[in-house]
């Protein structure tokens, strides 16, 4: 029935990434390594997360008439991804900056460029691919109304996985669709406000007061929690050495969407995408750094 396992919509950047020692406080220089270019944004790195594992996957997305929107292409095409839902043209590639210190920790600066520019109309006119895909996911690097726009041309029996990375004021109808939301603690800090409280299942209980079917909580090293409105599991990390944690959360929601899809519970689902996630951090940059399904055996057994 379905051509694709997951449509990813969302941004597409090209990652400029600095090392240093430590991040400037405000006012400061710091000297860092050499300039580093790798392919990422948060759509491109799902769509290539959840290729390189296996999963037929299509990109709706936008990039420039530029060295760097071909630099995106070239790793969609390379990784497997389905890239006819790629637009060219109407601003420069987006442009993310990142520091990286020792620990692996990582800040970013984004550029939206051609990622502001993808459409509600952009949308409605790959109606056709978002009837083929068994699950569609997005992020918040492309326009919230773009995100809404994707919501209502859902087909039918369609599942919806939402990153709101950055984190924003999510309409109602958005948050209804989500299943799950997945965020991490920074963001559902930021969405829930003053009423987050202090622990997970707070964040939790207060996540599925706003609509979502159900919410995922990414803990970092403490591995993340599921939760559905009937139960709020724990889902333990794997111990591995941090070498760089960008986009890493990008690959732990490709994972996710994609193990969902296939049918799997939602707490299976997450176990795996920790699993991916992990394996993730322990190599340098984002797309560059994603496992095949083979790769995840020298994390932990499937």
């Amino acid at each position: 029935m379905y051509d694709y396992d997951l449509l990813v919509v969302g941004s597409a950047n090209a990652d400029l990434v600095i090392g240093v020692d430590r991040r400037p406080g405000p006012g400061e220089t710091v000297l860092g390594s050499d300039l580093a270019v790798h392919p990422g944004g948060k759509g491109a790195n799902q769509a290539v997360a959840a290729a390189r594992l296996g999963a037929r996957t299509a990109l709706l997305a936008r990039v420039g008439d530029d060295a760097h929107g071909r630099l995106l292409l070239d790793s969609q095409r390379a990784a497997g991804v389905d890239t006819v839902g790629v637009l060219t043209g109407g601003a420069p590639t987006g442009v993310a900056l990142i520091t990286v210190d020792p620990s692996g920790d990582n800040s970013i600066v984004v550029s939206p460029g051609a990622n502001a520019r993808l459409t509600p109309e952009d949308v409605r006119a790959a109606k056709a691919l978002l009837a083929s895909a068994r699950v569609v996911s997005a992020q918040l690097e492309i326009p919230l109304e773009t995100v809404a726009e994707v919501v209502r041309g859902l087909a039918d029996g369609s599942r919806f996985v939402l990153n709101p990375s950055p984190p924003a004021p999510l309409p109602a109808e958005v948050l209804a669709a989500c299943d799950p939301l997945v965020v991490n603690e920074h963001e559902a800090r930021v969405i829930l406000g003053g009423s987050a409280g202090d622990a997970p299942e707070e964040w939790a209980d207060g996540l599925l007061a706003l609509g979502p079917r159900s919410v995922v909580i990414t803990l970092g090293a403490e591995g993340a929690l599921v939760a559905d409105g009937a139960s709020a599991v724990r889902v333990p990390s794997v111990n591995v050495a941090a070498v760089d944690t960008t986009g890493a959360g990008d690959a732990f929601t490709a994972a996710l969407a994609w193990r969902l899809g296939l049918g799997e519970d939602l707490p299976t689902a997450a176990a795996f995408a920790v699993r991916v996630g992990a394996a993730a951090v322990t190599k340098e940059g984002a797309q560059a750094s994603f496992p095949s399904l083979e790769g995840l055996e020298e994390i932990a057994e499937l």
